[in-house]
């Protein structure tokens, strides 16, 4: 039995918004995460969530704010949890650090990243990388486009202290 005509439209349209979004939403996600796999895993989840309310598309301002800002709530969700997964620790457990992961870290241009908080990260990502007006990134990331210019500007100091101290 065929789809009705609207749902078959309803799917095209989401395959063209996936199409149109997925590289920005990826590029953002990957220097936020810092890991390709979290990545992956965050946009394939952000992308179902906004494939659940698909049906409702219409009433959402701006799809692609909704989309990033799924995303990027998702990943504060799980950064949460580990910091109370890793308060549960005891003292004697290893937490130690991924040797490949930093060097691999080192080696790309999340090295500057990496000093900024996620939330300037984001800013950065989403205004310096991405292209996106301070007014989209706020709607975005949920704040006001002063915070995200704010954000955006504190994350730009923070990669030239860390790259002079570098090149010390």
């Amino acid at each position: 039995m065929p789809f009705p005509v609207e749902r078959v439209e309803g799917w095209a349209r989401f395959d063209d918004f996936f199409i149109e979004t997925h590289d920005d939403l990826f590029k953002a996600l990957y220097i936020v995460t810092g890991n390709r796999a979290d990545a992956e895993e965050l946009m394939q989840d952000a992308f179902l969530k906004l494939w659940e309310r698909w049906d409702r598309i219409d009433t959402i301002d701006d799809p692609t704010a909704y989309l990033f800002r799924i995303a990027l709530n998702a990943f504060r969700s799980r950064r949460r949890r580990a910091a109370v997964g890793l308060r549960k620790l005891t003292p004697g457990d290893d937490v130690g650090r991924d040797a490949f992961a930093d060097a691999d870290m080192r080696a790309d241009v999340r090295a500057l990243l990496i000093a900024c908080t996620p939330r300037q990260r984001a800013a950065l990502v989403l205004v310096d990388l991405l292209g996106y007006p301070s007014e989209q990134a706020a709607r975005i990331l949920g704040v006001r486009p002063s915070t995200v210019r704010a954000l955006a500007t504190q994350g730009r100091r923070t990669i030239r202290t860390t790259e002079g101290a570098r090149d010390a």
